[in-house]
């Protein structure tokens, strides 16, 4: 038997060992989105999107368009996700519509890039936020980034249940906090000093990257298609009942901050969230908000590394120099190895942050541009495989098609743009990282040749 029959068979065996199964209700997998989306950014960016906005109305109607835009490219993914409904997600797409070589490379930039940037990310806003907490030494963010990130892999290798019930209870935890923040910005009546009576002018164009900022993560339904149950339905309920709660959530928080701060209070806010609770109920109150920013960060934390092995499972799968990967566990319903490598990774990039001492922006750097430019292949794969597939079922259809999905692929357009023009050397590292995967790529078609 030829090596090249050896991998073939081998491979097989591989893909049916065993399967992800439908463990998912339409509440987990609402959990599951809602626990990514709703992490860091609401409390970090809506400062700087009212320096951008003239007015508190401008403020709304830019929250309110995200939510639009967002539901825009769910509804791109809903038809994707039910029609090819695969644990590989964006992977499995791209693979059908623009060949192997490219879902190869993202699914490497994901590994080695976006999903790992974002754990180790989030992971540094919980260390961060934690620190106000208990400190740790000089190092207290990295150390306590380090623990969130291996205790929450090590949680989901035990299995499926206690990985998406923890996540339930994290995400019930961060919305019941987030209404309170709600409820104290509009009620109460603090004392603060009369804000001058203007506000930076800046741009509608950055305001809403750092809106879109917020609502990212959605997106993560696509690797969860087959493990949710009845997904047909499901998928698009869940990613519709997501965006909808995130949408709504967001547009009371930010009433509340205007409410309670005004607008040029929050727009020169470091902290608008602790300087909201600060001036409410002195320092229990921001004590409260960190407490209350650790465990939104947490379960967004929690959902990505949830999430972002699937892709590495399915990476394992199709490419035998990963093929270590491509093994599911069916007692629990894991990818282990898959879950191991992304946390060494992630783990890796925790260090790179404590080294260059700005994590968290360390990260978005190395991350947005490549996210966004694969986020506008997803995009232009649905319109690929619409034309090359016409005779596959699709549950679910995208309304005013074509127009939605090209709508979709200009704001991917532009975020891309964006995120390029923003962006410092860690967006070149991340660029550098991924087209280290080139060779990765000629290296598996080496190995895969006949040698008789």
């Amino acid at each position: 038997m030829s090596r090249h029959e050896k991998y073939k068979l081998l491979e097989g065996l591989a893909t049916t060992e065993a399967a992800p199964k439908p463990s998912l209700t339409l509440s987990d997998a609402v959990a599951l989105i809602v626990g990514i989306v709703i992490g860091a950014g609401i409390f970090e960016t809506p400062a700087l999107v009212a320096t951008q906005a003239g007015s508190s109305q401008a403020v709304l109607l830019f929250w309110f368009i995200g939510g639009v835009v967002s539901l825009v490219g769910a509804l791109c993914y809903a038809e994707l996700a039910t029609t090819y409904p695969d644990v590989g997600g964006v992977y499995y797409y791209l693979k059908r519509a623009f060949g192997r070589e490219i879902a190869f490379l993202f699914a490497w930039a994901r590994m080695s890039v976006v999903q790992t940037g974002s754990i180790a990310l989030l992971a540094f806003v919980f260390g961060d936020y934690a620190s106000q907490i208990w400190r740790l030494g000089n190092f207290s963010p990295s150390i306590y980034a380090a623990i969130a990130i291996a205790f929450l892999t090590a949680l989901n290798i035990v299995g499926l249940q206690q990985g998406k019930w923890t996540q339930n209870l994290l995400t019930a935890a961060k919305v019941l906090g987030l209404l309170l923040v709600v409820l104290i910005g509009l009620t109460a009546t603090p004392n603060l000093p009369t804000p001058v009576e203007s506000t930076s002018t800046g741009t509608w164009g950055l305001a809403m990257v750092f809106v879109l900022l917020s609502y990212g993560g959605w997106n993560e339904a696509a690797y969860i298609s087959a493990e949710i149950q009845n997904r047909q339905r499901n998928i698009v309920r869940s990613l519709l009942w997501s965006i909808g709660t995130i949408t709504v959530i967001y547009l009371l928080i930010n009433l509340a901050y205007l409410r309670g701060l005004g607008l040029t209070n929050m727009a020169n806010s470091q902290a608008v969230a602790a300087d909201l609770m600060r001036n409410v109920w002195g320092e229990p109150g921001a004590l409260f908000i960190s407490l209350l920013i650790a465990v939104s960060t947490l379960g967004a934390l929690n959902a990505t590394v949830f999430t972002g092995a699937r892709t590495n499972y399915a990476l394992g799968q199709d490419f035998a120099i990963f093929g270590f990967m491509g093994h599911w566990r069916q007692r629990p319903s894991t990818p282990s190895y898959a879950l191991v490598l992304q946390a060494a990774i992630a783990l890796a990039l925790v260090l790179l942050g404590t080294f260059t001492r700005k994590g968290f922006e360390t990260m978005v750097d190395y991350t947005a541009p490549i996210f966004w430019f694969f986020f506008l292949l997803s995009g232009a794969s649905l319109l690929v495989l619409r034309n090359r597939e016409p005779q596959i079922n699709r549950p679910f259809r995208v309304p005013f098609y074509p127009l939605t999905p090209l709508l979709f692929c200009s704001v991917c357009g532009y975020l891309l743009y964006s995120s390029l023009v923003y962006t410092g050397v860690g967006a070149v590292v991340g660029v550098l990282v991924v087209a280290a995967g080139i060779p990765l790529l000629l290296w598996n078609r080496y190995r895969q040749v006949p040698r008789g």
